[in-house]
C-alpha cells in the first residue's frame, strides 16, 4: 500500500460529476477518499503526503482505447512495457491494445499472456482487446466467451476491416449475449484499395492514389445496419469525416447501440500537413481536407463523436523510411494525444470539460473500465496538466521505441505534468 497522498490547491475536472470546482484530492489506499472544494473538511490522513498543486487542474487519467504494440512478434518498434512507459507520460493510466501481432491475441492464453506482462512491467493499466477473427482472417470466429473471461474487453479485428458480411452478423449476434462490444474499422474492400491518402486536389498534384470518403462510409453504413439486425453494441474505431458521424447520429436516433471515435490526428492534422511527401504523415484512414478536420471537431464539442483515441501504431525505420505510396500506415501518439488535443481547447473549439470527456470518462464507460471519474472510491488514476506550459516536442525525447511522430518539433501548449495510477506517481515532469 502506498502511503496517502494529498493534492491541495487545484482545479478539479471530473466529467462523470460534471464537476468543476477548486479544491483537494485525498487519496488512501489507491482509491479516492474524497475529491472537490470539500475535501479537506475531513482533515489530512496521518502520514499523507501534502503536495500543493496551484494552477494546475486535475482531470481523470485518460483512457486510450486503441494502441498498436509490437509485442509479441515485434518488440523493436513497442513493447508493453515501453507502451505503459510512453502512456504515463502522455497522462494515459488506462490503455486498451489492439489484437494485431504475431501471433494475434485470438487464444486466451494470448490475453493471458498480455494482462502477466503488464502485471510484470507496465506502469498503467493494460486492457488488452481480443480478435475478433481468427487470424484476424475475417472468417471464423473465435470463442467469444472464453476470451472475454479472460480478461479480454472488446473485441476486434484490428488494422483488418471485416468484409464478410455473414461472419458479421453471427459475430455481433454472439457478441450481443456476452454484453460485448464490437469495435471495427471501416475501410471498403475495393474502393480506393491502391489509394495511399485523401483523394482530391493535392492528391493529384502529388500524384498520388486517393482514397475517397465513400471507402469510409459505405461499410459503415453497413456496419450500423447490421449492429440494427442484431441489437448488438457496436464501435466505430477511427473516423474521418463528417459524413460518418452524421451516418453513427442518425443510426443511434433509430434506437442503434452504437458509438463511435475520431483519431487525435484526424482532428488536429489535414492533408496539407503532407507536404513534400512526409510519410510520418501517412494514416489510416488518412487525413482529410481541412473543412473535414474542421467539422470533425465540431462534431467532438457536440458529443456526436464519443472518443478520442491516440491510434498509436509504431513504425520502424524500414517500414517509413519508404517513398510515400509504399511506407506502412501509422504514428505513435501515446505521448501526445493530451497536448495535441489540448488545441482543440485552445482555440476555442472544443470545451475542455467535453475534451476530458472524450478522452477518459466516456471510454471508461464504453469499455466497462474501472477509470474516468475522480469519484469517491474509484481508483486514483489522476492527471495533473499545466495547461499553460509552452514546449516543444523533441522526437528524441520520445519514451516510445518507435519515433514515427507526425508532431516533431511541434509547438504546443499544455502537457501531462504528473501522472497518478492508484496514488501511485508513474510519471513526473
Amino acid at each position: 500500500m502506498t502511503k496517502p497522498l494529498v493534492l491541495t490547491h487545484l482545479r478539479i475536472l471530473d466529467p462523470s460529476r460534471d464537476l468543476d470546482e477548486t479544491g483537494a484530492i485525498i487519496v488512501v489506499d489507491g482509491r479516492i477518499a474524497a475529491a472537490g472544494a470539500g475535501a479537506m473538511n475531513q482533515g489530512v490522513p496521518d502520514g499523507a503526503e501534502v503536495r500543493d498543486c496551484r494552477d494546475l487542474v486535475a482531470v481523470p487519467g485518460l483512457v486510450d482505447a486503441r494502441v498498436h504494440t509490437g509485442e509479441p512478434g515485434a518488440e523493436h518498434r513497442e513493447t508493453i512495457e515501453s507502451a505503459a512507459r510512453a502512456a504515463a507520460a502522455g497522462g494515459v493510466t488506462s490503455i486498451i491494445t489492439m489484437p494485431d501481432s504475431e501471433p494475434v491475441i485470438d487464444d486466451i492464453a494470448l490475453v493471458e499472456f498480455v494482462l502477466k506482462s503488464a502485471r510484470d512491467r507496465a506502469v498503467v493499466n493494460v486492457h488488452p482487446a481480443a480478435a475478433l477473427t481468427k487470424g484476424l482472417a475475417g472468417t471464423e470466429m473465435t470463442e467469444f466467451g472464453l476470451l472475454l473471461e479472460a480478461g479480454a474487453v472488446c473485441l476486434t479485428n484490428g488494422r483488418q476491416p471485416l468484409h464478410d458480411t455473414q461472419v458479421l452478423r453471427r459475430a455481433m449476434t454472439y457478441a450481443r449475449e456476452f454484453g460485448a462490444v464490437i469495435s471495427l474499422e471501416t475501410r471498403d474492400r475495393y474502393l480506393g484499395a491502391n489509394g495511399v491518402m485523401n483523394e482530391g486536389l493535392l492528391a493529384s498534384w502529388l500524384g498520388l492514389s486517393g482514397i475517397p470518403r465513400e471507402a469510409e462510409l459505405i461499410p459503415l453504413e453497413r456496419d450500423l445496419r447490421i449492429a440494427a439486425l442484431t441489437r448488438g453494441a457496436y464501435h466505430a474505431a477511427k473516423l474521418s469525416v463528417p459524413e460518418s458521424v452524421a451516418a453513427v447520429t442518425d443510426a443511434r436516433s433509430r434506437g442503434v447501440n452504437a458509438t463511435c471515435a475520431a483519431s487525435i490526428n484526424n482532428l488536429t492534422l489535414n492533408e496539407n500537413d503532407i507536404g513534400e511527401y512526409r510519410t510520418f504523415f501517412k494514416l489510416s484512414p488518412p487525413l482529410r481536407g481541412e473543412d473535414d478536420r474542421s467539422a470533425m471537431a465540431d462534431a467532438l464539442a457536440k458529443g456526436e463523436i464519443d472518443i478520442i483515441v491516440s491510434s498509436h501504431d509504431p513504425q520502424d525505420v524500414d517500414t517509413k523510411r519508404l517513398p510515400f505510396a509504399d511506407a506502412a500506415d501509422g504514428a505513435v501518439g501515446l505521448e501526445t494525444l493530451l497536448p495535441s488535443a489540448l488545441r482543440l481547447h485552445h482555440s476555442g473549439s472544443v470545451p475542455l470539460m467535453r475534451l476530458i470527456d472524450a478522452l477518459s470518462t466516456r471510454p471508461a464507460r464504453i469499455f466497462g473500465l474501472d477509470a474516468g471519474t475522480l469519484a469517491p472510491g474509484a481508483r486514483a488514476d489522476i492527471t495533473l496538466i499545466d495547461l499553460d506550459e509552452p514546449w516543444i516536442l523533441s522526437r528524441d525525447a520520445l519514451l516510445s521505441r518507435s519515433k514515427n511522430t507526425p508532431f516533431e518539433n511541434a509547438r504546443f501548449t499544455g502537457r501531462a505534468v504528473r501522472t497518478y495510477v492508484s496514488g501511485r506517481c508513474v510519471h513526473s515532469v
